[in-house]
C-alpha cells in the first residue's frame, strides 16, 4: 500500500489567498496521494494492465493515471483545473519508464485534455474503463455535474465498458469528517448565501444514484482504508484545504479564519511525534455501461 505520511511543508502569511498555482501543487505533493489506496484497490481488483484503455474524469495532478500507466494501460486524463493538469503533463513527462525506445510504442502513453475528448486517441480502440476518483459524499451538490460527464463520455467507450465512480464512506468510518463540518459551520456562522456547498454526511446510496442518473448498472462495491496522514498540522491544513471543500467558508470569512479553526479541529489527531493522523474509509461502485 503507498505510504500516505507526507513531508512537512509551511505555508505563507495565512492573511494571503493562495493562487492557483500553490495550491494546485499542494493536492499533488500533499494531498492526492491519500487515495492513493483507493486508485490501486480498484485497479487489483479489475486487472488494470496492458489491454487496459482508461480515461479518467476529474484526474487532478495525475497520481492514479500514473499508477495505471505504470501496470501497463493506455491512460487519458481530463480535468478542468488547468493548474493541476499542468502538473499531471510535468508528473507523466518525467516518468523514466516511459521511454519505450526507438520505433516502440509506449504502452503508457498518456493524453490529458481540459474537456471531453470526442473519442479515443486516432488509431486506437475506444476506452473500456472509465474512472471517476473525486469522492462525492462530503459536501451538498458534490456529485451534480458527474453524472452529465459520464453521459458525455460513456459513448466514446466500448459497449458493456466497466465504469468506477468514488465516494467517501459513513462519517462513524471517517475521522476527517468532522474537520469538513468546519467549513459548513463557518459558512453558515458568517450568514453566507447559501451555495449548496457545506458539509453533509455521505448517504448509502450516493454512488447509485449518480450510477442511475448515468443509465449505468451497477456491477459490485467495495472499501477501502485511506487514512490521511501528515508530517505537521501545517501540512494538514495546506492539504486539506487544497481540495476545495472549504473555498466556500474562506470566502465567507477569510483565509486565516478558516485556516485557524482546521488547526484547531485536527488537534484530536494529533500524535506525541508532531504528525497527524486520520483513519478513512472510501467506497466505490464498479458499473456497467
Amino acid at each position: 500500500m503507498t505510504p500516505t505520511l507526507v513531508r512537512h511543508h509551511r505555508y505563507a502569511d495565512s492573511s494571503a489567498q493562495v493562487d492557483a498555482g500553490t495550491r494546485a501543487r499542494d493536492w499533488a505533493e500533499i494531498q492526492e496521494r491519500m487515495l492513493a489506496p483507493l486508485y490501486e484497490a480498484v485497479y487489483e481488483r479489475l486487472e488494470v494492465g496492458t489491454g487496459t484503455r482508461m480515461l479518467s474524469l476529474g484526474c487532478g495532478s495525475g497520481l492514479a493515471l500514473l499508477i495505471a500507466a505504470s501496470r501497463g494501460a493506455r491512460v487519458t486524463g481530463v480535468d478542468t483545473d488547468r493548474e493541476r493538469l499542468a502538473l499531471a503533463r510535468e508528473r507523466l513527462a518525467s516518468d523514466p519508464g516511459r521511454d519505450a525506445g526507438p520505433g516502440r510504442t509506449d504502452p503508457r502513453a498518456a493524453r490529458l485534455v481540459d474537456s471531453i475528448p470526442a473519442a479515443a486517441p486516432a488509431g486506437e480502440a475506444p476506452y473500456n474503463l472509465l474512472t471517476a476518483f473525486q469522492p462525492i459524499g462530503c459536501a451538498a451538490g458534490d456529485s451534480d455535474g458527474l453524472a452529465p460527464a459520464l453521459a458525455g463520455a460513456v459513448p466514446h467507450a466500448v459497449r458493456g465498458a466497466t465504469v468506477v465512480l468514488a465516494g467517501w464512506g459513513p462519517p462513524e468510518r471517517c475521522a476527517t469528517a468532522p474537520v469538513l463540518r468546519v467549513a459548513a459551520r463557518l459558512t453558515e456562522s458568517a450568514r453566507a448565501p447559501r451555495s449548496g456547498s457545506g458539509w453533509r454526511p455521505a448517504l448509502r446510496d450516493d454512488l447509485e444514484e449518480v450510477a442511475a442518473r448515468a443509465g449505468l448498472k451497477p456491477d459490485g462495491s467495495g472499501r477501502v482504508s485511506c487514512p490521511f496522514g501528515y508530517a505537521d498540522v501545517d501540512s494538514a491544513v495546506r492539504g486539506l484545504l487544497s481540495t476545495g471543500l472549504f473555498d466556500t467558508a474562506i470566502r465567507a470569512t477569510d483565509r486565516s479564519q478558516v485556516e485557524k479553526e482546521v488547526a484547531e479541529a485536527l488537534h484530536p489527531h494529533l500524535r506525541p511525534d508532531g504528525t497527524v493522523w486520520m483513519p478513512n474509509v472510501f467506497r466505490y461502485l464498479v458499473c456497467v455501461s
